[in-house]
């Protein structure tokens, strides 16, 4: 079966730190555009970070750029969301994407692969 879970989410406190898991079943990560999207109370789902494939540089959102990084584990097909100076703002649901053809977008109904979510909640 081709999926991908997410899992990390938790509650953090404000200032705190918190790294979220993307682990690919059936395909190779490495193959794809790996995207992370968040779904925050009253707004859109929005991208956060997505890695190209053409060169590997990921571009962020200007709301977490300086503050989340991402990185890939590729003999185990994990991909990872590094989250730090969490602010109350970033609570939602994260979810990670991949996408075999095309290129980064910021629209999530373009990925072939969409994991199932999970829950960040910031909160003191």
């Amino acid at each position: 079966q081709l999926r991908l879970v997410e899992s990390g989410g938790g509650l953090v406190q404000p200032g705190g730190s918190l790294t979220l898991s993307c682990a690919a079943s059936g395909f190779r990560l490495e193959d794809t555009i790996l995207a992370w999207f968040r779904q925050v109370p009253g707004k859109g789902r929005e991208v956060v970070a997505c890695t190209r494939i053409t060169d590997g540089r990921t571009d962020y959102a200007a709301f977490v750029k300086g503050r989340f990084a991402t990185s890939r584990n590729r003999v185990q097909s994990m991909a990872y969301l590094h989250m730090n100076s969490l602010k109350s703002e970033d609570t939602g649901i994260y979810y990670c994407a991949a996408e075999v053809y095309g290129s980064c977008s910021d629209t999530s109904e373009e990925y072939m692969y969409f994991g199932q979510g999970t829950q960040v909640t910031v909160s003191s």
